[in-house]
């Protein structure tokens, strides 16, 4: 089919709008910036909540070194006396056992300050020698006896310091017999179940923590 020049005339100024139009969009499309996919988040993980390891609690029997910063005077050594307690220049009797060294410390300081017009000074307390934690392991273990430690100690410490259970020992029925002012307790202990590892531990915080031993507790294992 022919078509009329007349026509083609009539209609050059439409296609050629038409062919601008597109050239346009065409444009636009290619200069247009790329959406962009959002970035995969950090895949979470998970870990274990670890519970804080315990302070040593001070005995009766324990040596202790208190620090008065800027009075010389006032450094000294001290033992905890039987009853559990000590004198200290300014501060008089503090109760020391079941104490961590850092309660000590705010307890001497918070008494002293009376006699200072500005701030206390700072004062420190560190343990020279823990011979008051002195615990027993007796029973099935290689080597049953009394054991001293300058820290805390759970059931598990202890009895490796023991040596471990020996052969034919009946760990499930281990016991805790414990000295209190109302009289000697026992506490039974879940020994076997540690002892099993990933067989019946699963991974992450231990639903019971192992008890800690306290001064003059006898660890029995059967």
């Amino acid at each position: 089919m022919l078509v009329s020049t007349t026509w083609l005339l009539s209609n050059r100024r439409s296609l050629a709008r038409g062919l601008r139009a597109v050239a346009l969009i065409g444009a636009m499309a290619a200069t247009a910036p790329a959406t962009a996919e959002p970035a995969p988040g950090p895949t979470p993980r998970v870990t274990a909540t670890v519970p804080p390891v315990s302070q040593y609690r001070v005995n009766p029997g324990d040596d202790l070194d208190v620090f008065v910063w800027g009075e010389e005077r006032m450094q000294r050594s001290v033992r905890v006396q039987p009853d559990g307690t000590f004198s200290f220049p300014l501060a008089g009797t503090i109760k020391a056992m079941g104490r961590n060294v850092t309660d000590i410390a705010a307890d001497i300081r918070e008494r002293i300050a009376v006699n200072y017009r500005s701030t206390a000074p700072d004062v420190t307390v560190s343990v020279r020698d823990a011979t008051g934690l002195r615990f027993f392991v007796v029973g099935k273990v290689r080597t049953p006896g009394s054991f001293s430690s300058g820290s805390a100690v759970n059931i598990l410490q202890a009895l490796s310091m023991a040596g471990g259970a020996a052969e034919f020992a009946d760990i499930s029925n281990a016991v805790i017999l414990r000295q209190t002012p109302s009289g000697q307790i026992v506490e039974p202990v879940q020994l076997n179940t540690v002892l099993k590892g990933g067989r019946a531990l699963k991974a992450g915080s231990l639903s019971r923590p192992l008890p800690m031993l306290m001064s003059g507790d006898v660890l029995v294992i059967p």
